[in-house]
């Protein structure tokens, strides 16, 4: 316990929301400002005409990090949500018609592996097999181990040469399976965490086997519950949350930070402060009257970051019962749509899609008999494409559902009851998001783990860091091992 020791967390998204929980299980009184009138972050929620919209991340994996976090505050993860198995995990299409479902089943990846490229089955257990290595050296070891010095890189060194992480995921991919929609089915994963499947570290291909070990999980009424069960505990354990309260800077004296100043006058001062909101947005706004924040702002805006999302909610008059819950779109092109979307610099004309389609595993996210959806398109970030998204998201929304009919949802505009867009202008003036990535910064060898912004600042001693911007990264796993690691941190200086 640490009596009297006050902490205050920027951001209720799923990192900050899981580091807030660590702290005040621990006996932090600890206090979670939030910008928007609902926590979650990328994880929001939207409600319209009766059907329920995710915002954000719809792949829950790893459920025992989750568990953990109810664990510490005591509590059972059951009496605050339910999460139900996903199955298949993805259906995976192409637009010649075939189609792989990847889910836990061994013998049926194998015959479905086999009916593409037979020697490819030897080659997948080969890969499979790479990928629980580097899920346990990459994920177990290390995924919540905060990287402070460049000893500590070092010294995880001889492990990821031994496992090549200077390789890419698609080229470790490669090196296993020779078959090309295979090659894609079993290396876009990266684009889950904002990376280029074809410059992201194969460490990243520790998704795989993380999947196939906890299985792929989906809220009892979407991410947003999952927020809402958090939310909860957080309270019930005797945190505060504070909705609409817009962090607009921080107090300081010397080198440590006093206190975090609401856009309204408020002023809520702490023994230590971390941040969920964006990495660029916390030193060059929150900091920016600072030394330290002004020159590390400046120095993050000249990293490589992620790619956005375009995105679209849409809610259906009829159930569509030809769809699985998570179905991923391959297009035509997969090397050269990736390089555009990652470096432009023009809008692709093509596009591959995600396809989320969540009443296939609780159907009260839709009134009876209809169906929700969102639909997610990669597309370059601000800084690397000049687009008018104001004017071009209609035009762009009516390209991907023209697709969608011509694919995957026969009879879409027809069955229309609503929708909604979020572009990447939205990432960045809703999430305050540097560029309108949708996943900071892009998870390259060279800007993971210690070459990351670190959990703790290197210079001002009591501001800390959580989420995607962060060690280790994007994706629920990693915002949420985020939160382990820098609660540590705090924990560990609040009690020296």
């Amino acid at each position: 316990m640490t009596p009297g020791k006050t902490a205050v967390v920027i951001g209720a998204g799923l990192g900050g929301l899981a580091l807030a929980i660590r702290l005040q299980s621990a006996g932090v009184a600890t206090t979670l400002l939030e910008r928007r009138d609902l926590p979650g972050g990328r994880a929001y929620v939207y409600k319209d005409e009766g059907f329920t919209f995710d915002a954000g991340p719809t792949v829950i994996t790893d459920p025992s990090a989750i568990e953990a976090l109810f664990e510490a505050a005591g509590k059972s993860m059951r009496d605050y949500v339910e999460l139900l198995p996903v199955t298949p995990f993805y259906r995976l299409c192409w637009e010649d018609g075939t189609q792989f479902d990847y889910g836990n089943d061994q013998a049926d990846l194998e015959r479905q592996i086999h009916a593409l490229e037979p020697a490819d089955v030897e080659g997948y257990r080969r890969f499979l097999a790479y990928s629980k290595e580097v899920l346990a050296e990459g994920y177990i070891k290390l995924g919540a181990v905060p990287f402070l010095s460049f000893r500590d890189m070092l010294s995880a060194g001889p492990q990821l040469a031994r496992l090549q992480a200077w390789r890419s995921v698609y080229g470790m991919v490669a090196k296993f399976i020779r078959n090309d929609k295979l090659r894609q089915a079993f290396s876009f994963h990266a684009l889950l965490v904002g990376g280029n499947p074809f410059s992201t570290s194969s460490i990243y291909t520790l998704i795989h086997a993380l999947e196939r070990e906890w299985g792929v999980w989906f809220p009892r009424g979407g991410t947003g519950a999952l927020v809402a069960g958090m939310a909860k505990l957080f309270e019930d354990i005797g945190g505060r949350l504070v909705l609409n309260a817009d962090v607009s800077g921080f107090d300081t004296e010397g080198d440590r930070v006093t206190a975090a100043r609401t856009a309204d006058g408020q002023r809520w001062p702490a023994d230590v402060i971390a941040s969920n909101a964006d990495v660029v947005h916390t030193y060059s706004n929150l900091l920016g009257a600072h030394p330290r924040g002004r020159s590390e702002g400046e120095r993050l805006k000249t990293k490589r970051f992620s790619n956005s999302l375009f995105v679209v909610h849409f809610g259906l008059k009829r159930e569509q019962p030809q769809l699985r819950h998570h179905t991923v779109c391959f297009g035509a092109r997969y090397k050269p749509l990736i390089k555009e979307i990652f470096a432009g610099p023009h809008l692709p004309e093509d596009f591959s899609l995600y396809l989320h389609t969540p009443c296939a595993t609780d159907p009260s996210l839709a009134p009876p008999g209809c169906s929700s959806h969102y639909v997610l398109a990669p597309v370059p970030h601000l800084g690397n494409v000049d687009v008018d998204w104001r004017e071009e998201a209609p035009r762009y929304r009516d390209r991907i559902f023209s697709y969608l009919e011509q694919h995957y949802l026969p009879g879409l505009r027809d069955d229309l009851v609503t929708c909604r867009t979020f572009t990447p202008m939205d990432f960045k003036e809703q999430l305050n998001a540097h560029l309108g990535s949708a996943f900071s910064l892009e998870p390259v060898l060279q800007q993971s783990a210690w070459f990351r912004p670190h959990n703790r600042d290197g210079q001002i001693g009591n501001l800390y860091l959580v989420g995607a911007g962060t060690h280790p990264g994007a994706g629920v796993p990693g915002v949420i091992g985020s939160a382990k690691a820098t609660a540590g941190l705090m924990l560990e200086d609040l009690h020296g």
